[in-house]
């Protein structure tokens, strides 16, 4: 039994049988439990009609920096992160890869309104980090009180180290699969087990041996095998530690 930490079920998976097909694909491979980001303001409503309708699915809400300048109390409301099927806040963060550079003070401003809704509401946040590890690491020291997941974790070990002091967990994706991949295999040899969950980023980012897919919350199982491999354990025993770890990350997840 597995749950892929990050999938992005409002992507239109049209193209590989629709969303139902997708979730009843990942149940057959072994994927009993979803967790469904949003990064698009407009997805935060549908995320969550989509956690009610499936009793295997849950969802974070947050607001991507690509949409740097929003107001997130648009869109996030206290009945939003009470309701019973949000579990934290994400996927927020800091995004400087091939974004101009006169968005970084809003993306700042989107990242820290964020943060003191993480705050105030006392839950946990799914952060996206790229090629911003200074500012990351900086903004979120602010936030001690806080703690959540690094998402789609590629960042050097020296941040990886940073953030470990701070509480955070670090979620594996198919990157982790890639053959140019080493480095990233090496900081996670290094990161504590009970400290490591997996995901997809699904429709993004294929592990081996489906690069070049359109990415589904199924293939979370290729991951994981790596992973478990990395840190010379079985694929047993890397399912019950990411469940066991999903319980602390996120305590209002019933399952």
């Amino acid at each position: 039994m597995l749950i892929d930490t990050h999938c992005h079920l409002t992507y239109d998976f049209s193209s590989v049988g629709g969303v139902v097909a997708v979730i009843k694909r990942a149940t057959t491979a072994g994927v009993k439990y979803i967790i469904c980001p949003t990064a698009n303001p407009v997805d935060i409503l549908p995320a969550i009609k989509l956690s009610h309708e499936y009793d295997n699915i849950f969802t974070t809400i947050g607001i991507h920096p690509e949409y740097a300048g929003t107001n997130p109390a648009n869109y996030i409301t206290d009945e939003i992160l009470s309701d019973p099927r949000v579990l934290g806040i994400g996927e927020i963060g800091l995004d400087y890869h091939e974004m101009e550079n006169n968005t970084r003070n809003a993306q700042i401003e989107l990242f820290e309104k964020q943060l003191e809704m993480a705050r105030r509401a006392k839950l946990p946040v799914a952060i996206h980090t790229r090629e911003a590890e200074n500012d990351t690491v900086e903004i979120l020291s602010q936030y001690s009180d806080v703690v959540g997941v690094m998402h789609c974790f590629t960042s050097s070990y020296d941040m990886a180290k940073k953030m470990l002091d701070c509480g955070y967990y670090f979620s594996a994706s198919g990157i982790l699969t890639f053959k140019n991949a080493g480095d990233i295999r090496e900081t996670f040899a290094r990161i504590p087990l009970d400290r490591l969950v997996v995901e997809t980023d699904s429709p993004y980012c294929a592990p081996v041996p489906h690069r070049g897919s359109i990415c589904e919350p199924a293939y979370v199982i290729d991951t994981a095998r790596v992973l478990a491999e990395i840190k010379n354990i079985s694929f047993e025993k890397m399912c019950e530690t990411v469940m066991e770890n999903i319980k602390k990350l996120y305590p209002k997840i019933q399952f």
